[in-house]
């Protein structure tokens, strides 16, 4: 069992290129990576493949030049820009006698530096709780094989067991706590509701800007860098908006390009906030040549989270990088802004960002007068959960005559729960 890398040490980065593009990943997103861990990159080894290999994921030839690399140049860790299989992983370890990572463990590595809140911190070890659940076997082999005589009967298969049991009793007590972290966010959102507030939650891919731009909107002075992860902790703020008032802007954590599942279950809890936001501002770095391919990302990881039917106000960032593009509003056949172009480094476009999403959130507002039978009660106690009765009364019939007034958001949401049904109620 090798110990585990500290930053600032030496790295040989994997970097295999699939034809298959379900597998593709990006280099310079691996050095990036790499970097925001603290790592330091001694060599870049690249081949091409059409599919991994079972035992190393790469052929022989290529784990075994990995291994003379990792000899010449005195590396410690070894790190993939794809996920390995534990048994990959303990296979290229005994093959190249050096630690090895691949990009899940890298990523929850930077998320577990970056962790600063009590419920940041308790997110990222459930989620390195689950990843190692299937490598545990890794540190006990020295101890799993049951020989006979004297002083040779180990205790391995007892130790591995006694360690899946505590890690088990560990994971349950993280998502105890991060239930009742859900619950007290939930409380928050429905109070919001009540008073009417929206609620604006910033989305990108990581390193898109979308915290540089919150402290633009609301001068939190939140820790911005340009790195991946800078953020990771979600930060709720204020923010007046004319013809809106109050409403509430969060900042939360950036997505990725195969975003690990055991992240995405961890952060549930951070992640509702943009589930429950009235609007998403999805923020791009255009000056990125894989802009195109991150939009895709982050709407997959929206989609993932049931948060793909929010609507978006598409913001591209990072225009001061960019030859003759200037502030402005992009607009669509009904004149409802659908894009800003922005800096949010420079502060350009930041006011036409905000004209845009006043129209935006000033428009999602719906007013209805419903005519509803008596047997729809699963209507009716979605109506009454979102505080959004303005006048009721009862016809001769007995159909319940109500006024609402509720976002429109809400309104989709609670006719596709229907079917589609809500309409045939308007009067």
């Amino acid at each position: 069992m090798f110990d585990r890398y500290e930053a600032g040490e030496q790295a040989v980065l994997v970097h295999v290129d699939f034809s298959d593009e379900d597998n593709k990943e990006d280099v310079n997103e691996l050095q990036m990576l790499v970097s925001s861990a603290g790592v330091n990159t001694a060599s870049i080894l690249t081949t091409s493949k059409n599919s991994p290999q079972a035992k190393y994921f790469v052929g022989i030839g290529k784990a075994e030049e990995i291994a003379e690399t990792v000899k010449a140049i005195g590396a410690d860790v070894v790190i993939f820009n794809h996920q390995l299989s534990p048994s990959q992983e303990r296979n290229l370890e005994a093959l190249i006698q050096c630690r090895v990572l691949d990009r899940t463990s890298l990523i929850l590595d930077i998320f577990a530096q970056r962790a600063r809140t009590h419920e940041g911190k308790l997110q990222v070890e459930l989620a390195q709780l689950r990843h190692m659940s299937t490598r545990l076997i890794r540190g006990w082999t020295h101890l799993e094989r049951q020989k006979g005589g004297i002083g040779l009967r180990g205790p391995g298969e007892t130790q591995l067991e006694t360690d899946r049991r505590l890690l088990r009793g560990r994971v349950k007590a993280i998502l105890k706590r991060l239930d009742k972290v859900k619950k007290q966010r939930e409380q928050g959102r429905r109070s919001r509701k009540r008073a009417e507030i929206p609620t604006v939650s910033l989305v990108g891919y990581t390193n898109a800007g979308k915290s540089t731009l919150f402290n633009t909107i609301t001068n939190a002075g939140v820790y911005a860098a340009d790195q991946l992860f800078a953020t990771l902790d979600p930060t709720l703020r204020k923010i007046e908006l004319a013809e809106v008032g109050q409403a509430i802007l969060a900042d939360t954590v950036g997505f990725i390009r195969h975003l690990p599942h055991d992240l995405v279950a961890a952060f549930k809890a951070t992640l509702q906030e943009t589930q429950e936001a009235d609007i998403l501002l999805h923020v791009i770095d255009y000056a990125d040549e894989q802009y195109r391919e991150n939009i895709d990302q982050v709407n997959a990881v929206l989609d993932e989270i049931d948060a793909g039917d929010v609507p978006q106000l598409i913001v591209c960032n990072k225009i001061d990088r960019l030859d003759g593009v200037e502030p402005k509003i992009d607009r669509d056949e009904n004149g409802r802004p659908i894009r800003v172009w922005i800096s949010a480094q420079e502060g350009l476009g930041i006011d036409l960002l905000k004209i845009a999403l006043t129209e935006c959130l000033h428009k999602t507002m719906v007013e209805y007068q419903l005519k509803v039978p008596p047997n729809e009660g699963s209507l009716r106690g979605m109506l009454y959960n979102l505080n959004c009765i303005a006048e009721q009364s009862y016809s001769e019939e007995g159909d319940w005559l109500v006024s609402v007034k509720m976002l429109d958001s809400d309104w989709n949401k609670i006719d596709k729960q229907l079917d589609n049904r809500l309409k045939k109620y308007i009067l």
